[in-house]
């Protein structure tokens, strides 16, 4: 495994968020980290992807600590999409996406043949090239959301982070992304692990779940093993009826309102 936090701490100043956190990124999977708010699932990812240093324990990329490999060589390694994105003004699409070459360039370097054949694939892959001329700030959100992902793309890693992509996406935005992110993976190996808040969200495309809940490891494993009308009632505070999906038979999570909430297990069970 490639990527994996050992036994590590963390906080901002002196709030801790996390103590002995211990987790593994699955390779060539796509990952995902859900809990509820404050649960310290962006602030795990924000630390494997070597952005918030461990207070204690610590965070290994193959097979070294993150934090005793330099920022550029980590970059040519993981890409991470943030939850905030603050695009330079007025650049365009093609722009924005060369910037996932810096780390394998030197500031007088020509690009090369294969820093163009990168964004190239990049732009492909995630449907931006008609849109390589445009401003990022005039497009939708879905895709400012697919330039940034080719971004991500275009550093040419394996691992891939992001924290809360479909966050303030309509349904067929959010769809359209993580459409994309289970395409990568499937066709190209890449392994993905992100924050996302959905249930059912994470159940559809996860091929992995780490449920957390203040600043623990819960639990982890395949969306059938974690996502339980327990589990979420233990986690999220929430009674809920957990049946399959009538498409691709993935577990779907239905929170229950207050009036069903009290009806016994067997009139739940017949829902």
């Amino acid at each position: 495994m490639r990527l994996q936090a050992q036994g590590v701490q963390l906080a901002y100043d002196q709030h801790v968020i996390a103590r002995d956190l211990t987790l593994t990124i699955p390779d060539s999977k796509v990952s995902v980290l859900i809990g509820p708010n404050g649960s310290g699932k962006s602030t795990a990812l924000r630390a494997l992807a070597r952005l918030l240093p461990p207070s204690k324990g610590s965070v290994i990329l193959d097979g070294k600590s993150i934090h005793d490999t330099s920022t550029k060589e980590v970059a040519r390694q993981l890409a991470i999409l943030p939850q905030v994105l603050v695009t330079p003004e007025s650049i365009s699409v093609e722009d924005l996406v060369w910037f996932g070459r810096h780390p394998h360039r030197t500031s007088l370097k020509v690009p090369s043949p294969a820093d163009k054949e990168a964004v190239e694939w990049a732009m492909t892959v995630t449907s931006t090239v008609e849109l390589r001329h445009q401003h990022v700030d005039q497009l939708s959100g879905g895709q400012r959301q697919r330039v940034w992902i080719a971004l991500c793309l275009a550093q040419g890693t394996d691992l891939i982070l992001l924290d809360e992509p479909t966050t303030y996406l309509d349904v067929a935005y959010q769809l359209e992304v993580l459409d994309l992110l289970h395409q990568l993976n499937q066709e190209q190996g890449k392994t993905v692990a992100m924050v996302l808040h959905d249930f059912n969200m994470a159940a559809e495309y996860a091929d992995h779940v780490f449920v957390m809940k203040s600043g623990t490891l819960v639990t982890e494993g395949s969306p059938e093993d974690v996502f339980t009308a327990d589990i979420i009632r233990t986690v999220f505070g929430v009674e809920s009826k957990v049946v399959p999906h009538p498409v691709s038979g993935k577990p779907m999570c239905i929170p229950l309102r207050a009036g069903l909430r009290t009806q016994t297990p067997t009139a739940l069970a017949n829902c």
